[in-house]
């Protein structure tokens, strides 16, 4: 994870820097999976020192907290309180949704591809169209983008397919190389 730790006007000690990267590591080991980056700036409004603080997630998630004290770690601590609020209500949401929800995604098990033609029978040397590799019976779960998301999040499968509760046809979410979710919609 990649910190950048600043302050308007304010030297940002050694000593600073390290309690900083301390305490959100432990809230965001705690809380959230993946990380990809964190912005805290310091500043001085007025007597009181002021820390904004802005989490990344590669889930799409942004945590953003502001909170201003008479001492600069008791503002950090406070920011910190409140960006750790968040995240925990964000793991609670991907964890308890599913209760909520009459209907199971059900996954394809890789290994129940099946090989046949029309008929049943298999015949390699006369194909006059193209070759059946899976047929399953499947219904698509219905969902809105945000449940695909957190179902995909939960089971860690490389993509789901579902039919969009707004939309008509079936809808793609996948994991990029870069562990962000892509989504594709039919036109």
């Amino acid at each position: 994870m990649q910190y950048q730790i600043s302050g308007i006007h304010i030297n940002i000690g050694d000593a600073l820097q390290n309690y900083v990267k301390d305490e959100l590591n432990e809230a965001i080991d705690k809380y959230a999976e993946r990380p990809t980056d964190a912005q805290i700036i310091f500043s001085k409004s007025g007597h009181e020192f002021v820390c904004d603080a802005i989490i990344h997630l590669s889930t799409g998630l942004t945590a953003q907290a502001k909170a201003s004290k008479a001492e600069i770690y008791a503002a950090f601590n406070a920011c910190a309180e409140k960006v750790e609020k968040q995240l925990r209500r964000y793991k609670r949401k991907l964890k308890g949704h599913q209760k909520d929800q009459n209907q199971s995604v059900e996954f394809i098990d890789p290994t129940s591809y099946t090989d046949a033609t029309k008929d049943g029978l298999q015949d390699s040397t006369s194909s006059s169209g193209p070759l059946i590799v899976a047929e399953t019976d499947k219904v698509f779960p219905v969902l809105s983008v945000i449940e695909a998301a957190e179902e995909i999040e939960k089971s860690k499968q490389p993509f789901l397919l579902f039919k969009s509760d707004k939309k008509q046809g079936v809808n793609i979410l996948f994991r990029r190389e870069d562990g962000n979710l892509g989504w594709i919609e039919p036109s």
